[in-house]
């Protein structure tokens, strides 16, 4: 996590890059065991070098017991990582959105300190509420910050099944509470939402691939 950053800005069709660690059921609770590497690539070509060929991914596989890995094209994004707006371009050029096969959803946000402790007194009964939800083929809680910079990535079957559980009334409104209070009380100083069709994924995640599902 401290020495492969300063390798990854070397890295020829890499536009941008996160390395995120991960919590327990999108708790504070860390999991040490699990990390996450989020990319945008110039063409898939790059992508596919660097994961064949960089020492540092070769160095990371080594260490891993699991690796699971999406080719996802983006749908949709808005929002601002780091100052930068990953996503948003290739999401522009004429991508249509996904009617049918599964798709992914980040979210990403650097929490106010003075608003961290609202932020996660919010997050148990919205964990609960995902965890229960129709559609949903896997989810994890991911940060580049404890407590304050954190992400939640999540796939679904369909985007009728991930709308339903963000904008639709079941599960009590517990999403929609949550975002409305966001915006009411200011929790975030930066934030992002992207929403990307799944092109493939290789590898397992928890044992599985979660794609065998909807194949």
């Amino acid at each position: 996590m401290g020495t492969v950053p300063p390798q990854l800005r070397r890295v020829p069709g890499l536009r941008f890059a996160k390395l995120l660690g991960s919590g327990f059921d999108f708790g504070l609770r860390p999991n040490l065991q699990r990390y996450g590497f989020m990319a945008e690539w110039d063409d898939e070509a790059a992508a596919e070098r660097f994961f064949a060929t960089h020492p540092a991914w070769q160095a990371y596989q080594q260490r891993a017991a699991e690796l699971w890995t999406a080719y996802l094209q983006p749908l949709q994004a808005h929002g601002r990582w780091a100052g930068a707006a990953p996503f948003a371009a290739a999401a522009a050029e004429g991508a249509t959105d996904a009617s049918d096969g599964p798709v992914a959803v980040l979210t990403r946000a650097s929490i106010r300190p003075l608003r961290a402790w609202s932020f996660w007194r919010a997050v148990p009964p919205v964990s609960r509420a995902v965890a229960a939800a129709p559609g949903l083929l896997a989810a994890i809680g991911l940060g580049e910050l404890p407590i304050i910079r954190q992400a939640t990535f999540s796939l679904w079957e369909s985007v009728a099944l991930m709308q339903q559980y963000a904008y639709g009334a079941r599960h009590d409104g517990q999403h929609r509470d949550v975002v409305r209070r966001t915006r009411q009380e200011r929790w975030y100083g930066e934030e992002l939402f992207a929403r990307f069709r799944v092109l493939r994924a290789e590898g397992s995640w928890d044992g599985r691939n979660p794609l065998t599902a909807v194949q």
